[in-house]
């Protein structure tokens, strides 16, 4: 419908995941006899990964409000307004920002593939999954264009001497703008999933597993606020909204 093809390509992405989910799960039963019963199952089911869990009934609840108002098939939404489940209080712990001498010693000791993200990443201040989709037409030797993933939100962005200096260090030579700036070996286009690996074990060699990758933004905006940016600047590199 024209309600999908409208989702950004970030939430196309998540909810795939919940109807690969549902699928496998429920995929032969008949939908209309489901019950909020059956979403509390799935959250009681993934008790391990609330977040998931609570993301696959917010999907839930929204093929069921499209089967309500524009299939026909219920009359009710079952799964509208249904308490999630809350995350552990051990588990909420909130990322810690790159403190200065983990930046230093990440540049100086990192090998080239976890260097080159690291900087994409702090220099570029979006989110880990948008690095992934960097391509060497986005870059002029100064600056990198991107449309943020979650937002749509069409940004351009000054890059970091240290991000300039990765990227020009690595810069293909071929003529092929279209090609990833992050790549795996085998030339192929690196995702989010193999890229965390790839930091972890980078960040664990280093002594340096306490900072993961969703940390390099704080600490992005934080370096832009030492440098002088208000609110408004700010969020003009980082696509926020407030």
């Amino acid at each position: 419908s024209a309600r999908w093809t409208e989702l950004k390509p970030r939430t196309r992405q998540d909810y795939d995941k919940c109807f690969d989910y549902l699928r496998e799960k429920a995929g032969d039963r008949d939908m209309t006899r489901t019950s909020a019963r059956d979403a509390v199952a799935a959250m009681d089911a993934n008790a391990h990964r609330v977040r998931f869990g609570n993301y696959v009934v917010s999907v839930m609840s929204v093929l069921a409000e499209y089967a309500r108002t524009e299939l026909e098939w219920i009359k009710v939404n079952p799964f509208r307004g249904l308490r999630k489940r809350r995350m552990p209080e051990e588990r909420q712990a909130a990322h810690v920002p790159w403190p200065d001498d983990g930046v230093a010693k990440f540049g100086a000791e990192a090998r080239p593939q976890p260097r080159l993200i690291f900087e994409l990443g702090l220099g570029s201040v979006q989110r880990p999954d948008d690095w992934t989709r960097f391509r060497w037409s986005d870059y002029d030797g100064e600056r990198l264009r991107l449309s943020q993933s979650k937002t749509g939100k069409p940004l351009t962005l000054p890059c970091t001497a240290e991000l300039r200096a990765v990227l020009d260090a690595v810069r293909p030579a071929d003529g092929v703008p279209d090609r990833p700036i992050l790549i795996k070996r085998d030339g192929n286009p690196i995702s989010y999933r193999p890229m965390s690996w790839i930091m972890l074990a980078e960040r664990k060699r280093l002594g340096l597993a306490a900072y993961d990758l969703h940390a390099l933004r704080y600490r992005g905006v934080m370096e832009l606020a030492w440098a002088g940016c208000d609110d408004d600047e700010i969020m003009s590199y980082s696509g926020h909204n407030t």
